[in-house]
């Protein structure tokens, strides 16, 4: 699947669960395969709405059974690390939280995951938009479990 077949896709999920997007959104939508090249299996689809020095909203689309393989978002400088809140808006996403059991989230559910915690996440059969609302974002930091993984 190329990366405007992808885009396409995740826009069409996000439609579907009643999720608007601009134009200029849509085709922004960032497709990350971690470096890994099995989008599929290991990826993840982002609409980045709002990114600041305190905050951030994002649009998380997950197609079947894809994941987002295990990281955390440490410290930088003063910053204790992203703290975020995933609420689920359709399909099932499966949340593993260091120190927890799994945790299932359907529509209308949420689970906030605290600063600097191991986590990974995978969509159910059927795929997943998950909108998550955090302190600053800071991808470039983000420290994953699986050396190989680029993001």
């Amino acid at each position: 699947m190329t990366g405007a077949e992808a885009r396409e896709r995740a826009a069409a999920m996000l439609a579907e669960a009643g999720i608007v997007l601009t134009t200029a959104e849509r085709e922004a939508i960032e497709v990350a395969d971690f470096g890994l090249g099995r989008l599929e299996e290991i990826g993840l689809q982002v609409v980045v709405y709002v990114n600041t020095k305190r905050v951030c909203a994002k649009e998380l689309v997950l197609f079947p059974r894809q994941m987002c393989p295990e990281h955390r978002h440490p410290p930088v400088g003063d910053d204790p690390g992203k703290e975020e809140t995933f609420r689920c808006r359709s399909g099932l996403v499966r949340l593993h939280i260091e120190g927890e059991d799994e945790i299932v989230l359907q529509p209308g559910e949420q689970w906030t995951i605290p600063p600097d915690t191991l986590h990974w996440f995978q969509a159910g059969d059927e795929g997943a938009v998950v909108s998550e609302f955090s302190t600053r974002s800071r991808d470039e930091t983000d420290v994953f479990s699986d050396p190989r993984i680029v993001r």
